[in-house]
């Protein structure tokens, strides 16, 4: 079957593609401009085009497309003309996914993290998730056919097709409620249908909402884990902690919440494999591309990428930022915020005025608008408390106004935050 995706070059879409393609599937697809992802996708043998053009649109017999993809988009206007069916991603996983046994991992925060640990405990699952995992280098692995690990998303409510055999939840904290219509109940009754949905449940009984649900499911709570410890392994974050009974256990990654993720993952393996395995396979796991990713390192200044772009993740990734500074002998912390959408900025902006409490400096960067319309946000009045610098742009540890150079970070630690293209620049490669 030839199918083409319209978004490519998201994260999620393109992980639907790969897995299509090893099962098979002849894949095309478009997007806006070329990333990092569309190269490797060129590189796997995925005819690209770049950008959207209703050349790309020939004699495929499916075409799927990520939910920013507006309805007068060339090539779905290009399908519609030559009667070639057409479905949101949402819609595409009820066929991609209706036969698997789905553990399935939602949640407003942390999904990533624990699909990423998840997939490396279950080693013989294929998985789809939202980043690459350093475990297997992608963010998707062909494995068995019928056991699969899927990071699922509640921004449009596709969870509820991703066929949980397993439902794990994170948390179920309000986010996406533009999507919701700003109406709480829509909110928490797509998150009820989810959980109902599956015959195995992982839940964080600590959340409000999950603990209010009289359902029968493997409860995680704060108070089962104890004993944590953030320490350095050959310079990288490890996090100990003991859960439960189950005794002792080391995980990739800096903080509390990083033990409530691997805690999560390891109630849901332990369906499937016993103890001393899990422990075993949970070496395996190296992190993920932009959850804490340091991505240089020197005797003088360490960076780290983080996607963190909510109040609650940036608050938790600038705690775990402050110990490993602390660690490596650094006394200075800049952190460089890329707001993503200025829907979440606005709606969430009293909890972004103090997630950023202990950094050094903060250097605002413009807002990533993700296809939204600007409204008007006077970031140097609302965070006038900080010791703040508004930039364009970075280029590693550059930092950059009107095209010109006004300061270089040369100590400490560099914390950029953001879901947008912060990622590269970073990294110096924009």
């Amino acid at each position: 079957m030839k199918v083409h995706f319209i978004g490519i070059g998201g994260i999620g879409l393109s992980g639907l593609a790969r897995y299509l393609q090893n099962n098979g599937y002849t894949i095309s697809g478009s997007d806006i401009k070329s990333t990092p992802i569309t190269d490797e996708l060129i590189q796997a043998g995925v005819t690209l085009t770049i950008p959207h053009s209703q050349s790309a649109i020939a004699n495929q017999e499916l075409v799927i497309h990520s939910a920013a993809i507006k309805k007068n988009n060339v090539e779905l206007l290009q399908a519609a003309k030559n009667g070639i069916k057409t479905i949101s991603r949402s819609e595409a996983l009820k066929f991609i996914l209706k036969d698997k046994k789905v553990y399935s991992v939602a949640g407003a925060h942390g999904k990533s993290t624990t699909s990423a640990i998840l997939a490396s405990l279950l080693p013989n699952s294929s998985a789809i998730i939202g980043a690459i995992s350093k475990d297997f280098g992608s963010n998707v692995r062909i494995k068995d056919k019928n056991s699969l690990v899927f990071e699922a998303d509640e921004s449009d409510a596709s969870f509820l097709n991703s066929n949980p055999y397993c439902a794990i939840v994170t948390n179920a904290e309000l986010e996406h409620m533009e999507f919701y219509d700003y109406d709480e109940s829509k909110f928490y009754q797509a998150y009820s249908d989810f959980i109902n949905k599956a015959k195995v449940r992982v839940l964080y009984k600590d959340d409000p909402f999950l603990k209010s649900l009289a359902v029968d499911a493997i409860w995680l709570q704060r108070e089962d884990i104890y004993d944590i410890d953030c320490v350095l392994q050959d310079e990288l974050p490890y996090t100990r902690f003991k859960l439960k009974n189950y005794g002792e256990f080391e995980v990739y990654g800096f903080g509390e919440h990083i033990a409530i993720d691997a805690s999560l993952a390891i109630l849901a393996a332990l369906q499937e494999l016993p103890l001393e395995q899990v422990k075993q396979n949970l070496k395996n796991y190296k992190g993920i591309q932009k959850r804490f990713d340091i991505v240089y390192k020197d005797e003088n200044i360490i960076i780290i990428d983080d996607y963190a772009h909510h109040p609650t993740e940036i608050y938790a990734t600038i705690n775990s930022t402050l110990t490993y500074a602390k660690l490596c002998g650094k006394d200075r912390v800049t952190a460089i915020w890329q707001p993503h959408k200025y829907s979440r900025t606005v709606n969430n902006l009293e909890g972004f005025k103090k997630c950023f409490k202990g950094c050094d400096e903060l250097i605002i960067l413009p807002v990533w608008a993700a296809g939204e319309d600007e409204i008007r946000i006077d970031f140097e009045k609302e965070f006038s408390e900080y010791n703040l610098t508004m930039a364009d742009f970075i280029d590693g540890n550059r930092v950059y106004k009107n095209n010109q150079e006004i300061k270089r970070i040369d100590s400490g630690v560099i914390l950029g935050l953001g879901a947008g293209d912060i990622t590269y620049q970073l990294r110096g490669e924009l």
